[in-house]
């Protein structure tokens, strides 16, 4: 879950383009038997999550969108200003891209410190054109207290986000992650993620956010491309893409959707944060820190952790806290034939349910209908 906050810092750049907010990414690149051919029009601000397994061009579409892969054919334009046009031969080298670029390692200067490593990355610019200071990057990714530190004495976590400020001090008009999260396990991901989030809720960079991993898509990204073999298959908002049934995201194992709301209250005693959904007729319960009441929020629902149920039912009698009215909008065969994919309808708030084929029958589920979807809020910890 992430608080969506109004930005702290706008890039001088990113006003003055105002009017301009969207990238122009087109590139037709051959190698070998692999082709990518993409053709996109995406939003100047917020994150671009592009998705899709091994092999199926995210890396290569990163590239040349930093210019380190020339394609046949291409035109980039970021906010207004032209770095790839072939028609035109127009191609700015990486080094003349405003991007900052961050790996799946971080791959610091071991013989130099944090603090070092990160003026390094503000050498790239000149006084006069910095928007972010060292001290507003470490803050903003938690480094302040490792700044005497040598890489070898840091975590995986720790490396990584050292190397995402070092990025940050460029004062890039566009922030490429490559999968950043890739080689860490499940608990240096889950501390990295916050930290994620809260670059998109503080900074007005736009930021192209590559991953094969359903639930960080979902927790971080306002809008989705979804590539298979070079293509893509589809492109939109992140909360009506993520659960279209005809992409092979929303039949995944890890499958996800997001649902925002409004803080309506928060329960001290039991540390429960009360999420008004859109419609005003629906609430979702979840645990969580105080925030603010009235602040916009997100949280990401897997599928497998939504439940339906039909008729009548005395909710004050679960232990599932969030039952939400809902109607079935549809039905996807899953690869497992025991299991299905049901779409749902919560207020104009899509939500997918992973069911089995059993209760699928035995509840004579159908397009249509009008069900309860329960969602347990401990599934729901951020």
């Amino acid at each position: 879950m992430s608080e969506r906050t109004s930005p702290s810092l706008m890039f001088d750049g990113a006003r003055n383009n105002a009017t301009h907010a969207a990238i122009e990414a087109r590139f037709v690149v051959q190698h070998g038997s692999f082709s990518l051919d993409v053709d996109q029009n995406l939003p100047g601000r917020g994150v671009t999550a592009i998705f899709g397994q091994s092999g199926s061009g995210k890396t290569t579409l990163l590239r040349c969108i930093a210019g380190l892969a020339r394609p046949t054919r291409g035109r980039l334009v970021v906010n207004g200003d032209v770095w790839l046009d072939t028609e035109r031969r127009i191609f700015l080298p990486t080094h003349r891209r405003a991007l900052g670029y961050v790996f799946q390692e971080a791959s610091l200067f071991p013989h130099l410190s944090v603090e070092e490593n990160l003026r390094f990355g503000l050498k790239r610019v000149s006084p006069a054109t910095r928007r972010v200071d060292l001290a507003h990057a470490a803050e903003l990714l938690g480094i302040a207290h490792l700044l005497e530190r040598m890489p070898a004495g840091l975590s995986g976590g720790e490396r990584q986000r050292v190397g995402i400020a070092r990025a940050l001090l460029t004062s890039p008009r566009l922030l490429l992650l490559d999968e950043p999260l890739a080689s860490l396990d499940h608990k240096r991901k889950l501390e990295i993620l916050p930290y994620l989030e809260h670059l998109h809720d503080e900074l007005d960079i736009p930021m192209f956010y590559v991953s094969h991993a359903p639930e960080e898509v979902a927790r971080l990204a306002d809008h989705l491309v979804l590539l298979d073999a070079g293509r893509a298959l589809a492109s939109g908002p992140i909360s009506e893409t993520l659960a279209r049934l005809d992409l092979p995201i929303a039949l995944a194992d890890d499958a996800s959707v997001v649902l925002e709301g409004t803080v309506a209250g928060f329960d001290a005693r039991y540390r429960l944060l009360t999420l008004a959904l859109p419609g005003g007729r629906a609430t979702l319960r979840v645990l969580h820190e105080p925030v603010a009441q009235g602040k916009p929020m997100r949280v990401a629902v897997k599928a497998r952790d939504v439940s339906l149920i039909t008729g009548e039912h005395d909710h004050t009698l679960s232990s599932v806290l969030n039952v939400l009215p809902a109607t079935v909008k549809g039905i996807a065969e899953d690869a497992n034939p025991s299991q299905a994919v049901v779409r749902l309808d919560v207020n104009g708030s899509p939500l997918l349910a992973r069911v089995t084929r059993y209760s699928l029958d035995r509840l004579h589920i159908a397009p249509g209908m009008h069900v309860w979807a329960q969602v347990k809020a401990v599934s729901l910890l951020a």
